[in-house]
């Protein structure tokens, strides 16, 4: 059982995406705020593999959910 926990910068990478801090930042600033009815793995900006891998991690509960969970509401609020 991989009982690691991934940090924001792990999550960044795998979806593909610049993940030092500053990148981070400025991706929240410039997709948030999303609707509150829309689910973060249909937002337009990700690539179908993105949202596909969003998606799987929130609906099993994986490892990776829990940051996954944080994005969301960082692009939420």
């Amino acid at each position: 059982m991989d009982l690691s926990t991934h940090t924001m910068h792990d999550l960044f990478d795998q979806l593909g995406l610049p993940s030092d801090e500053a990148a981070i930042q400025q991706f929240v600033a410039r997709h948030r705020p999303l609707p509150q009815d829309l689910p973060l793995a249909d937002a337009p900006f990700w690539t179908p593999a993105q949202s596909q891998f969003l998606r799987e991690q929130l609906q099993r509960d994986a490892d990776w959910a829990e940051v996954v969970d944080q994005l969301n509401m960082s692009l939420h609020l």
